[in-house]
């Protein structure tokens, strides 16, 4: 008897996901647990296991279709029942696509909801919805091409494309230059010229529209200051042996960073925040988004209350983490809810980052190389010398609109007297 494979509810928020890739094919035999499909949302990507044993008798969603969550995407079964086959593949520019017909049964009915929100969700992916609120447009001005008059993203582009944009009248003051449009026309190929043209991943669009949108809403202001981690190496040095066999994960810069930037959230709340309107809201938690780097994107998983723990807490809880990232098993709800995000640029050697704020938080921490170098020591009698010292610089990127510059590099000076004198609870 045919099992139904249904597309998993992978958060409370989270209304669809795409189809990335098949790990079987139709007729093939797969175990309880083993990895049968892959999907992204946009809060994360992930795999997604066989439910039982048996034989893929019938695909009904295609890679890089969208279907709602409860939709029937598959159909297990034993092996001697004859397969059905696996639909026609996708095209490799279809962003979002109703569920097909078999699996209509099946899928929740997204239309009973009557009100105004309801019916948009119901005839939009979360990301159109997110880019129609960016730009300002209202989904019910723009005409579906989906099925069922559903708006996809290219609706959306072709909308904003033939926008027009309204000038100010001739009476008043001279109007603002335009900005140039999110989107740009690709311009024609010169002749002879060689490219190759690929669609952008589901995650990269995603980062696209959220970074330009992040441009948009927050004041971005900048402060660089040097951290010296003589400090923070020496007791790295001394305490990694213990440190690896009392929590079973090496002992990086990562952690102490977290830690000194969890004390000094808590001690300048409004970094620690978010702007809702013309409120400031002051989050109670300090839940830390450390940047992970991967070989198809980036993604942010967050450290949670981040200021309860130890060294060997946020080691342990960052390890994990990362670790699962780069395998995609996160759940939805560990990439959520970030307070305050740290990125790491400086592991590929880059000097130092003025990175691009994550909504809605109001800051972010990016770290560059840490070298040894040069610097000019002070003794206790006010002697100059010159001294071979490990540093980084470190740049913060905050919100201008709740967060003044005295404020942000008070906050890095609090971070930096953490790292130079602490002894974070080590010997």
């Amino acid at each position: 008897m045919a099992f139904d494979v249904i597309m998993p509810q992978m958060g409370e928020s989270i209304a669809e996901a795409t189809i990335l890739k098949w790990h079987r094919k139709v007729g093939e035999a797969i175990g309880k647990d083993e990895t049968l499909y892959e999907i992204s949302t946009d809060k994360v990507d992930a795999e997604i296991p066989a439910p039982l044993a048996g034989t893929l008798l019938e695909i009904l969603v295609s890679e890089n279709q969208t279907v709602p969550v409860g939709s029937v995407v598959a159909r297990l079964g034993d092996a001697n029942e004859k397969p059905v086959g696996a639909p026609p593949a996708a095209k490799a520019e279809e962003t979002s696509a109703a569920p097909v017909s078999a699996a209509a049964p099946h899928a929740p009915v997204l239309d009973h909801d009557n009100s105004l929100e309801g019916r948009l969700a119901a005839k939009s992916s979360p990301l159109v919805r997110k880019m129609a609120e960016t730009h300002g447009v209202d989904l019910q001005t723009v005409k579906g091409s989906g099925q069922h008059g559903r708006v996809t993203k290219s609706d959306l582009e072709a909308h904003l494309a033939q926008t027009p944009i309204k000038s100010l009248p001739q009476a008043e003051v001279p109007p603002a230059p335009t900005l140039p449009p999110a989107s740009p026309a690709v311009p024609a190929p010169v002749p002879g010229e060689r490219v190759r043209m690929e669609p952008m991943s589901r995650m990269r669009k995603i980062i696209s529209d959220n970074m330009v949108a992040s441009r948009r809403t927050s004041a971005h202001v900048y402060t660089v200051w040097e951290f010296d981690l003589t400090h923070v190496a020496r007791l790295r040095r001394r305490n990694q042996k213990a440190f690896q066999e009392a929590y079973g994960v090496k002992l990086s810069f990562m952690p102490f960073v977290m830690a000194a930037t969890a004390k000094a959230l808590r001690a300048f709340p409004v970094v620690n925040a978010a702007v809702e309107g013309d409120h400031i809201a002051y989050k109670l938690d300090i839940n830390l988004g450390v940047a992970v780097s991967l070989d198809w994107g980036l993604i942010v998983p967050v450290v949670r209350q981040a200021d309860q723990l130890n060294l060997g807490g946020l080691a342990r809880a960052l390890n994990d983490l990362a670790e699962r990232s780069r395998t995609k098993q996160l759940k939805p709800d560990e990439i959520t809810g970030g307070t305050f995000t740290i990125t790491n640029p400086g592991v590929f050697g880059d000097t130092f980052g003025l990175p691009i704020i994550s909504q809605p938080q109001v800051a972010i921490l990016g770290m560059g190389a840490i070298k040894k170098r040069p610097v000019v020591v002070t003794d206790e009698e006010g002697n100059d010398s010159i001294a071979i010292r490990e540093t980084m610089f470190s740049g913060l990127s905050f919100d201008h609109r709740i967060i003044d510059g005295a404020v942000a590099d008070q906050f890095m000076a609090l971070i930096k007297k953490e790292l130079e004198t602490s002894d974070f609870g080590l010997a």
